[in-house]
């Protein structure tokens, strides 16, 4: 199962999660948002140096299935422009910003941008209502199965403190967090 992040936040807070990633030998993937990165350059090299894995989350993070055409191949194009330079790849997964799964428009604006696939997911963890650790561990280990890719954000210290308890429950039930693209492999 593959549990993504939406790379955006206090960089304390993302980096604490990777911590507790690296606690579990557990491999994530962060679908990082272009801006974030040219605020926080160093979290791309800090993202990959621990084996995990990192993609596009738009420039903006705007509801990129209301956008034009135009607009959206631009949030995507000038992410992956930044993942670019600061990496020397594009990363392999695109995700849209402000929706679960990608419209036709949006997802030939992601084709021409260079990505083969929109990346959804099966589990919405709901920490980006700040529910509280209790709450996010439960709505995830409620719902988890093979093949899960479960949908998490960086910048909530709820999720930061409900990370041990997942990969915990994770482990019993024999699951594994890898990267996406080992998931799909």
């Amino acid at each position: 199962m593959a549990l993504t992040f939406h790379g955006q936040g206090d960089p304390a807070i993302a980096t604490a999660l990777l911590a507790e990633a690296a606690r579990a030998d557990a491999r994530i993937t962060v679908l990082a948002v272009g801006s974030w990165l040219d605020e926080q350059p160093q979290m791309a090299h800090r993202i990959l140096d621990g084996g995990h894995e990192l993609g596009n989350h738009t420039q903006t993070h705007r509801a990129i299935s209301t956008l034009s055409a135009a607009a959206a191949y631009e949030e995507i194009a000038r992410c992956a422009q930044r993942l670019r330079q600061l990496t020397g790849s594009p990363g392999r997964w695109f995700r849209p910003s402000q929706t679960e799964d990608c419209t036709a428009t949006v997802a030939a604006q992601a084709r021409r941008a260079g990505y083969g696939h929109c990346l959804g997911y099966d589990l919405d963890s709901l920490d980006y209502t700040d529910p509280g650790p209790a709450a996010v561990t439960r709505t995830v280990l409620d719902a988890v199965r093979p093949g899960s890719v479960v949908s998490m954000h960086f910048g909530h210290p709820g999720t930061v403190a409900a990370l041990p308890a997942i990969l915990d429950g994770l482990h019993q039930r024999g699951l594994r967090a890898v990267t996406t693209s080992e998931l799909f492999s």
